[in-house]
Parts: structure tokens; sequence; C-alpha cells
């Protein structure tokens, strides 16, 4: 037997809204520990910054901001919701706009991000 998932649109945008909020939280903490470093060991900060402007860094930075824009984004089909409740109809739909627009806007964005790693 065969596991699927039997879930819908909704579930799919309640996960990943949870799942990127929690890696922006993660963010948040290591960017604290990270200007907190560069106050207290300068000449470890530098080498804090080393490892961002690396491909893993580089990467890194882009699954953050996949993860910014998708929550931002998701976030506002959650308003339009919220204060137009008769377009909670149209949810599938509004979602999957979400998805267009993540595409479109992310695309762009994730090639400036990983330009310097293929030397740009």
């Amino acid at each position: 037997m065969l596991l699927r998932y039997r879930g819908s649109e909704g579930m799919l945008a309640w996960a990943f809204h949870r799942i990127s909020g929690l890696a922006i939280w993660v963010f948040i903490l290591l960017h604290v520990f990270d200007i907190w470093l560069a106050s207290v060991n300068p000449p470890l900060y530098d080498e804090l910054l080393v490892i961002y402007g690396s491909a893993p860094g580089r990467v890194g930075e882009m699954l953050l901001g996949a993860a910014l824009l998708y929550h931002a984004l998701n976030g506002l089909r959650i308003i339009i919701i919220d204060f137009w409740p008769a377009l909670s109809r149209f949810h599938r739909q509004l979602w999957y706009a979400n998805w267009v627009a993540f595409v479109v806007i992310g695309l762009p964005v994730a090639y400036v991000i990983l330009k310097p790693i293929w030397g740009g």
C-alpha cells in the first residue's frame, strides 16, 4: 500500500507557512548571534562573513529569501481571506496565484543572490 497525501492546497499552505516562519525565526536567532559576535570577537565575525559569502552561504541566503517571500505572500493571501471572507471560496486560486508571484519575483532574486557563485 502506498502512502499518499490526502490534504489539499489549504493544508499545504498552512504547513509551508509554519515551516517558512520557523526558518525565519532560526535566521533571526543567527542574525542576533552574529551581530553580537561582531562586538565581542570581530576576527571571528570576519570569518563568519567569509562563510556567508561562500557557495553554501549563498544557497542558504537564497533559501532564506524564498522563505521570506513565501511567508509574506501567503500572509497577504491570509489577510485577503480574513478581510473579505467571501473570497475564501477562492482560496485555492489565491494559493496558486501566490505561487505564480513567488516564481515571478523569486527567480530573478535567486539569480542575483547566486550569481557570484558562477563568477558574476
